[in-house]
This record gives C-alpha cells, sequence and structure tokens, in this order.
C-alpha cells in the first residue's frame, strides 16, 4: 500500500511522464481491486472511468467529493446499485486514485 504511495511520489518527484503516473493509478486502482466493479473505458457494476471522469470534469470539489465516495461509499448518482466504503483503502491512496480516474478523458 505505502509502497505503491512512495514509488508514485518519487515519480513525480523525479519528472517522469504523465504515462508513467498513469501505470502507476492503473496498477493502484488493480490492487485495490476498484476494476471488480469497474473498468476504464466502460461499465461493469459500476461507471467507467472515462465516464467518471467527463462527469465531472471543470468540477472544482470534484476531487475531495471523489476521495470520500472511495473512502465512504455512496449511492443513487449512477444508478441503483451502491459503491461500498473501501475501508482497505488510504484517504492518500483514495485522492491518488482519484486524480488518475479524473485523468482518463
Amino acid at each position: 500500500m505505502k509502497q505503491s504511495l512512495f514509488i508514485v511520489s518519487v515519480l513525480l518527484a523525479a519528472g517522469v511522464s504523465a504515462p508513467a503516473f498513469a501505470d502507476a493509478g492503473g496498477d493502484l486502482a488493480k490492487a485495490k481491486n476498484c476494476m471488480a466493479c469497474h473498468a476504464v473505458a466502460n461499465k461493469v457494476v459500476g461507471p467507467g472511468f472515462k465516464d467518471v471522469a467527463k462527469k465531472y470534469a471543470g468540477q472544482k470539489d470534484a476531487e475531495d467529493k471523489l476521495t470520500q465516495k472511495v473512502l465512504k461509499g455512496g449511492s443513487g448518482v449512477w444508478g441503483a446499485i451502491p459503491m461500498p466504503a473501501n475501508a482497505q483503502v488510504s484517504e492518500a491512496e483514495a485522492r491518488t486514485l482519484v486524480k488518475w480516474v479524473l485523468s482518463q478523458k
């Protein structure tokens, strides 16, 4: 867990390109089981990450709002199936995941 964040931090501090960050975000999404219910381009149980990025594009509070949704879960925005809380995800990891999801345009 912390190792993934450390790697992302080192990559960003070193000025590594956006594709390398994208790989780290995608790896974190896989490690935290986000991909069990989501895919990048299409709906699985929950919306595709590209659809999430489109929906929240330009919203100033999107990162904070979605970080809390990853941590605490939520319902009603994308249909009747609720997203459960993710106790295995730290707030820093949730923020990293959300930044990655919002970059999926």
